[in-house]
């Protein structure tokens, strides 16, 4: 069995005790993850000693801040085994998916991204808000058809309609590759195989899943992918989109400004080559620096060691939850293609009521529908209570956790 509570004492926020004196038990990681001690020094020796605009300047901290962007630029890029000028930094997963929505809605005739009425959309009802909206709306500036794949009542894609759903009119295929409810690992290959069979642009909302286990852009086979640097360990304020050389060349810049063009003049402009095309104005450099110090860290530990242990945190909370009366898990109740997201419900108690009752035991959880309220409405249920882990949670977290659930139906006095 993997152990890596030793790395817990690396993040300085879970050594906080709270709510009198409890310790921190922080599962909550799907929303965002805490920082080791490496990446907020990683930001902060950057603001002391570097801080200048990038790309700009003759000076040396103009040269040492490009040097440190660059190079934070490569290590993500391998990370991901992708190239250097594929690699765009954004502000969020959000931005880097919107951005590609106004892509399409912002194309000449004949491109790759122009779209028109008839054409189809594809998304699935698993969808987190900001791999949902953004082509609801490109589907109404267009007149595109949005379409998508229902989930079983197990928590996973349906796929039995997949021949009907990706046809010679679906241009965009939008999927996640984990799902930040249910847990469930999108099995892309036969969707992939089924877009490029049809010429459609594959888009992978990967933020559940690059912090987790190993992706590989070039394995995947898909065209873009998007994920946010503050999942990973990272700081806020920073997010990836990654996509395919040719495609990006041919994309039509969504922020316009300095550093992103080639030539001005005061009646047009053209832009520089990838990847400045897409990162107009002062870049978020220090942001970039953090997010660089994060792969390292997660590097040094090992993304697989990551991913087996959660795997097991997972499976003992799975364990844990099937012996407890009046608890459901929403999503798979295995293993087979799942990460370390857990949502459950707990009969007759509203989801926030459970979480403000673990908040007492220092316990936290997010409670809602998690920006998935369509999955919700799918699933017939307010919202649920979720778990997510990282690399610093530990069986006794788990432990905390189903402690702390048998304790919320002792104080609503259901199952008595």
């Amino acid at each position: 069995m993997i152990d890596l509570t030793k790395y817990l004492e690396d993040f300085p926020i879970l050594q906080r005790t709270v709510r009198g004196g409890n310790r921190l038990v922080y599962l909550d990681s799907g929303a965002t993850s805490q920082k080791p001690e490496v990446v907020i020094a990683a930001e902060s020796n950057f603001y002391r000693k570097h801080n200048s605009a990038v790309h700009r300047g003759a000076h040396l901290l103009a040269e040492e801040a490009s040097l440190a962007y660059e190079s934070a630029r490569e290590n993500v890029a391998k990370f991901i085994g992708a190239e250097i000028v594929e690699t765009i930094f954004t502000k969020s997963a959000t931005e880097s998916i919107n951005a590609l929505a106004y892509s399409f809605s912002n194309s000449e005739p004949g491109s790759k991204f122009h779209l028109k009425s008839g054409d189809e959309i594809l998304v699935s009802e698993m969808e987190h808000h900001a791999n949902l909206i953004p082509w609801q709306q490109l589907a109404k500036r267009t007149g595109a058809k949005l379409r998508w794949f229902e989930v079983t009542p197990e928590g996973r894609l349906d796929l039995s309609k997949i021949s009907e759903l990706i046809n010679k009119k679906t241009k965009i295929v939008a999927i996640t590759h984990q799902s930040n409810v249910l847990g469930s690992i999108t099995p892309l290959s036969k969707i992939t195989a089924a877009a490029k069979s049809v010429g459609a642009i594959v888009v992978l909302d990967a933020c559940q899943s690059v912090p987790h286990f190993e992706v590989n852009v070039k394995k995947l086979d898909v065209d873009f992918i998007a994920f946010s640097g503050h999942k990973m360990l990272g700081p806020t304020g920073i997010g990836v989109l990654w996509g395919r050389q040719s495609l990006l060349e041919e994309m039509p810049p969504f922020l316009f400004g300095g550093s992103m063009i080639d030539s001005v003049t005061m009646e047009q402009s053209t832009w520089a080559e990838l990847p400045r095309k897409f990162e107009a104005g002062v870049p978020n450099m220090a942001q970039a620096v953090g997010l660089s110090a994060a792969v390292d860290y997660i590097n040094q530990i090992g993304i697989s060691n990551i991913h087996e242990h959660e795997n097991q945190l997972t499976k003992a909370l799975l364990a844990g939850l099937a012996h407890m009366q009046g608890v459901k898990v929403i999503g798979p109740t295995d293993l087979t293609e799942r990460g370390a997201v857990v949502s459950f419900t707990v009969d007759g108690i509203h989801p926030h009521d459970v979480g403000q009752v673990l908040d007492q035991y220092g316990i936290a959880v997010r409670t809602g529908h998690h920006c998935a309220w369509p999955l919700m409405r799918k699933l017939n249920v307010v919202g649920t209570t979720r778990a997510s882990f990282h690399l610093y949670n530990s069986i006794s977290d788990v432990e905390k956790l189903l402690e702390g659930i048998a304790q919320v139906q002792s104080y609503f006095k259901v199952n008595k």
